[in-house]
């Protein structure tokens, strides 16, 4: 986002000392020791926002057989009310993330996505600690999701850092391959 103020910085992690640049933060990766994940706050219609987001369509695709067809508009991941995040590695935009405010205290996270080459390196755990970090200090108390059962890696991911199920919930509720979850972020 154009927009970067100090409540809305990128994830750093205790892996390289010393604070990260205003505006973003870095990791020193979940899997593989040495790599770096920076991750920034971004607008959800800049180029590399746009570029992931179409590989993460792309994969509903082939895993689902059609995009994603859930209703996005940019405005809504625009702090306050919501934060748009791009991971890089080595300076390639190598995932993204979002959340937005729904009301009652509660965000959900979208378009969460690790291109292929860089799954496994610590990525997605990285945006998803700063998707929760960023929430709660913009005073979220709840952040859910909704993802497939032909994702089971993102299910995995939810799962292992504290996301529980929850009842289905907006566009994609009732539906057979959706799940829903939800975590408590607010201290």
């Amino acid at each position: 986002m154009s927009r970067r103020g100090s409540e809305h910085r990128g994830a750093t992690h205790p892996r390289r000392p010393g604070p990260a640049p205003e505006g973003r933060r870095e990791s020193g990766g979940e899997h593989t020791g040495g790599v770096r994940v920076e991750v920034a706050p971004a607008r959800l219609d800049e180029p590399d926002a746009r570029t992931l987001i179409e590989l993460v369509q792309g994969e509903y695709v082939i895993r689902y057989g059609g995009r994603d067809e859930a209703p996005i508009d940019v405005a809504e991941f625009e702090p306050p009310e919501g934060l748009f995040l791009v991971a890089r590695v080595e300076g390639a935009a190598a995932g993204c993330g979002g959340w937005r405010a729904l009301g009652d205290g509660r965000a959900e996270i979208k378009r969460m996505f690790t291109a292929t080459e860089h799954r496994n390196r610590g990525v997605a755990r990285a945006l998803l600690a700063e998707l929760e970090r960023t929430a709660a200090a913009a005073g979220i108390e709840e952040l859910v999701l909704e993802t497939g059962t032909v994702q089971p890696e993102a299910i995995a991911l939810y799962q292992s850092t504290g996301y529980r199920p929850i009842e289905g919930f907006g566009y994609y509720a009732g539906r057979p391959l959706s799940r829903s979850f939800g975590k408590r972020v607010a201290p």
